[in-house]
């Protein structure tokens, strides 16, 4: 299968028709992430995204948008930020992934979201939990609640004292003057900082990607701003992506000063009673293992995170990320857990910042800040 590149802006009409197609097989929508229009979104900002394309100008058989970067290393299109990512293509395409690497001039393909079968070598499998709304939110809501009766009984609990203490509940949809997103803003990164992750919002084209987003309100393809107010109090907001019936949440934040009344999971909540309002069918929580999701998810859309690599400097330093973990394996915590969580941060970091002296730079900003965290939390 021949494949050739190109960028966002040369796309005609009739690709951008077949991708959507694609991304939707018999008819139902993978994830948003795997749209043109977060290619777009994502290219707004950067200006740097490339679609591979199979086949040929007359019939492309799939597309994948990603980024090549100065070392070398494609990334699928919006890492770190990208949910889900891969290949979009028609049923039944094969492909021999080395030939991505060979049109694009790269000697690696990393990723941490892919759907469907993953190239090269797989580091981990999980799943990214979906609430299945199908029957509409009251059947959804009644059976969930026959299945975790203590936890919503809590949630009910906490909500009446939400009332009690700080007024009653209002969800919101919607923000005109961008003072919501601003608050997601300030309590996300305060939250980034305090757990030593990396501060997306502080990383201009992302923070970009983000407020394109909040902005977006409208169209077949949009973001979604979700507010829960309590009393006149803004206590929780979430941005998350629409397309067709799926909604994908993205980036939550609440007020601290509202913690002991769960407002994240009271907007969550409101969400899923205002569903069918919204048009939506299925709600995507993303990967990770946080307690809450067990009580919400019907199932899990099976993703990939691994590497394609050619022998190379790259491939050196993975296997020794790799050493360092199996080593640290036989360690005490912390201790054994620190080579894990310095290769995720070291991920996300070039991921986020394509040129290498702003990767040291983040780094090298991350270890001098992380004796304050430990004074901090300790």
């Amino acid at each position: 299968m021949r494949l050739f590149e190109t960028s966002m802006a040369a796309l005609c009409a009739r690709d951008r028709e077949l991708w959507r197609a694609y991304a939707a097989p018999d008819g139902r929508l993978v994830s948003p992430y795997l749209l043109p229009e977060f290619a777009d979104l994502v290219d707004a900002e950067r200006g740097d995204v490339r679609v591979v394309i199979a086949g040929d100008a007359a019939r492309p058989a799939g597309f994948f948008a990603c980024h090549c970067g100065p070392d070398g290393v494609i990334r699928p299109v919006g890492a770190p930020l990208s949910d889900y990512q891969g290949f979009v293509g028609r049923p039944g395409l094969e492909l021999d992934e080395r030939a991505i690497m060979n049109v694009l001039g790269a000697h690696a393909l990393v990723y941490d979201n892919w759907t469907g079968a993953a190239p090269g070598k797989v580091r981990t499998r999980e799943g990214s939990q979906i609430i299945d709304l199908t029957a509409g939110p009251d059947a959804w809501l009644c059976n969930r609640r026959n299945l975790h009766r203590a936890h919503f009984k809590k949630l009910d609990q906490r909500a009446r004292k939400a009332g009690r203490e700080f007024g009653p509940a209002q969800i919101v949809f919607g923000d005109p003057n961008g003072e919501r997103y601003e608050a997601l803003k300030a309590w996300k990164s305060a939250q980034y900082r305090t757990s030593g992750l990396l501060d997306l919002f502080d990383v201009p084209w992302i923070e970009g990607v983000f407020a394109r987003t909040a902005a977006r309100a409208f169209g077949p393809f949009r973001g979604m701003v979700a507010s829960l107010y309590l009393g006149e109090e803004l206590a929780a907001v979430e941005i998350g992506l629409c397309a067709g019936s799926v909604y994908h949440s993205w980036i939550p934040a609440y007020d601290p000063r509202f913690a002991s009344v769960s407002p994240g999971l009271l907007l969550l909540n409101g969400i899923i009673a205002n569903s069918e309002a919204l048009g939506l069918t299925r709600i995507d929580l993303g990967k990770g293992e946080q307690d809450y999701k067990r009580y919400y998810a019907d199932y899990a859309a099976p993703l990939s995170a691994g590497r394609l690599m050619r022998p190379c400097m790259a491939a050196a330093g993975a296997g020794f990320w790799s050493l360092a973990e199996a080593a640290g394996g036989v360690l005490p915590e912390p201790l054994s857990s620190a080579p894990v969580k310095l290769r995720r941060r070291w991920s996300h970091t070039a991921a986020a910042e394509p040129a290498f002296p702003s990767r040291v730079k983040r780094m090298a900003s991350a270890f001098a800040s992380a004796p304050r965290r430990l004074a901090h939390t300790g």
